[in-house]
């Protein structure tokens, strides 16, 4: 295992009416003239948008909205966040719904400070001195947005969609009320059970073996997903179902999963690129990438991991063939992904051959990605072609 500093200063609130300590917390980190971020209309139809904003009068704190924000989130629509800040001298960010609002949000948070254009933080160009304090309210298990310092942004006039990773974007705190999530419905419920099995795979899936301990965690969260996401969707209101994958979705990308080893991903900035060409939906785009994925980086090095994989998360037969496990581990997650009804194709989402070579020589301009197994363009294409 290799050495690690962690450190999650985002203060968590967790379970039923936690909305409840909002002013309160707002207050304790300085907030005191709010910009409220939040999506289309489902924090509306469950009332929670009635409630952020009685808590917020009622204790006297002016707010201005920013609703509307896209799936993907738009840079666009940061920079619009960054200007009514300025102009009306806000102090504080709540976001409000799920990784898309919260991933706005934090670049707003940064580049606030940033006297250019907020761009210039996704492409590296600048780094961010400080950020605006941010508090989250999470009304869908997903991204894990809750609880680190990552967004991603897309720009669709260069095709880019770009992750950023800085901790002056972490929450202040953020409140996860699983009651939140029973309207989710269920397309999203499976695109983001998907999101949360890849980012436990990208943390899982290691050339480091002395890290035990994360690597059992993860097996954990895998089988959360695995129990509980049918559940939900079969009974949308049913707390507990809800409450673990709730949960799962901040414990898989906190970085308790990654320590003690490299952090190097492989099928999030493959499909970063089909969400900036195609904008389809994050999580639908990982659960058809992942099992082609596993099954061309399946090799005599690998194959004992994912007889691991088989054995410790789908109760496979420890006695078979490495090899024998290993596929039959990668057919049943296709088989998982497809129950929970999300394609296994990208022709299923209108996904030609037209942009396959350009996406794979983009998600690869600094390099071979990947730690697990390092991929070129070559790969990456080939990869592409075998999920069409």
């Amino acid at each position: 295992m290799q050495s690690f500093t962690y450190s999650i200063p985002t203060k968590i609130f967790f379970g039923k009416d936690q909305v409840n300590v909002l002013a309160e917390q707002i207050r304790e980190f300085g907030g005191s003239r709010v910009l409220l971020v939040y999506g289309g209309g489902s924090i509306k139809r469950i009332g929670l948008y009635d409630t952020v904003t009685k808590i917020l009068q009622s204790n006297n704190i002016p707010f201005f909205e920013l609703a509307g924000i896209d799936p993907n989130p738009r840079i666009e629509t940061v920079r619009q966040g960054i200007q009514l800040c300025h102009e009306h001298k806000l102090d504080f960010i709540l976001a409000v719904g799920g990784g898309s609002s919260i991933d706005c949000s934090k670049v707003i948070s940064a580049g606030y400070y940033y006297e250019n254009d907020p761009w210039d933080l996704m492409i590296g160009k600048v780094k961010a001195s400080q950020g605006l304090p941010l508090g989250t309210i999470l009304t869908l298990a997903a991204t894990g947005s809750e609880m680190d310092f990552f967004a991603v942004i897309s720009n669709l006039e260069t095709h880019q969609k770009i992750g950023l990773g800085d901790p002056v974007m972490f929450p202040k705190f953020s409140i996860l009320d699983p009651t939140y999530t029973y309207s989710v419905p269920h397309n999203q419920t499976a695109a983001g059970t998907a999101d949360i099995m890849s980012h436990t795979f990208e943390n899982y899936f290691s050339s480091e073996k002395g890290a035990y301990l994360q690597s059992r965690l993860a097996e954990g969260i895998l089988q959360t997903c695995i129990k509980y996401a049918p559940i939900a969707m079969r009974d949308p209101e049913n707390y507990e179902a809800r409450a673990n994958l709730m949960w799962a979705s901040s414990l898989a990308i906190n970085g308790l999963l990654s320590l003690g080893k490299e952090r190097k991903w492989t099928c999030h900035p493959m499909e970063h690129e089909l969400s900036a060409y195609y904008d389809i939906t994050h999580g639908v785009g990982l659960a058809i990438l992942t099992p082609h994925w596993m099954e061309y980086v399946l090799n005599d090095s690998t194959a004992a991991d994912f007889k691991d994989y088989g054995v410790n998360v789908w109760r496979l037969n420890s006695e078979d063939d490495s090899y024998k496990t290993a596929h039959l581990a990668i057919e049943k997650t296709k088989e998982f992904f497809t129950s929970l009804g999300l394609p296994s194709k990208l022709h299923e989402v209108g996904i030609g051959e037209e942009n396959l070579l350009v996406m794979a020589q983009a998600v690869t301009k600094n390099g071979p990605i990947g730690e697990f197994r390092h991929l070129n363009t070559e790969d990456v294409y080939n990869i592409y072609k075998a999920a069409l």
